[in-house]
């Protein structure tokens, strides 16, 4: 796969729906060409202890942050006929559906690919296939995990090694 984009959120809290950032990462030909990364107000509009702990944001990143309905029209346009990649690709995929439920909006359907399932498969013997060890393996040193942006640009480096 030469042509797609690398996709990842973050959440507030245990709701899929509850993006409160994204990064994406267009690649074509093998190649980056694009990337994007925008905080998001969540819906529902609370976070949780432990995913703060995790990526570090909070009310005050995001309280003045556009909805997703205003984030995804400037995405949409970038991911135009392209696959979606994302680590553990169920979790990314499945706050992009919920989202779009809550916001009412009609779901096109997008293509999800998953970057952990092959690292199983083709990297056996690591000690285990979180984003940040896959990457590492793919040769890529994923600095800043659980930032939205740089695991999609750790997922787009495995996904160009692997997939």
């Amino acid at each position: 796969m030469k042509d797609f984009v690398a996709i990842d959120f973050e959440t507030a809290n245990e709701c899929r729906s509850s993006v409160c950032s994204v990064g994406i990462v267009v690649v074509k030909n093998g190649d980056v060409v694009d990337s994007y990364y925008s905080l998001i107000h969540p819906e529902p509009d609370y976070y949780q202890y432990f995913c703060q702990q995790v990526h570090g944001l909070g009310p005050e990143d995001t309280d003045n942050a556009p909805i997703f309905p205003d984030v995804w029209k400037e995405i949409e346009p970038k991911i135009q006929g392209l696959p979606l990649v994302a680590h553990n690709s169920p979790f990314d995929e499945g706050c992009l559906k919920e989202v779009f439920q809550i916001y009412q909006m009609d779901y096109p359907d997008y293509e999800f690919y998953d970057t952990l399932v092959p690292s199983r498969r083709l990297l056996p013997d690591l000690e285990d296939h979180q984003l940040q060890t896959v990457a590492a393996a793919c040769g890529y040193n994923l600095e800043h995990h659980h930032h939205a942006l740089a695991d999609a640009e750790a997922c787009a480096q495995i996904a160009i090694k692997l997939l």
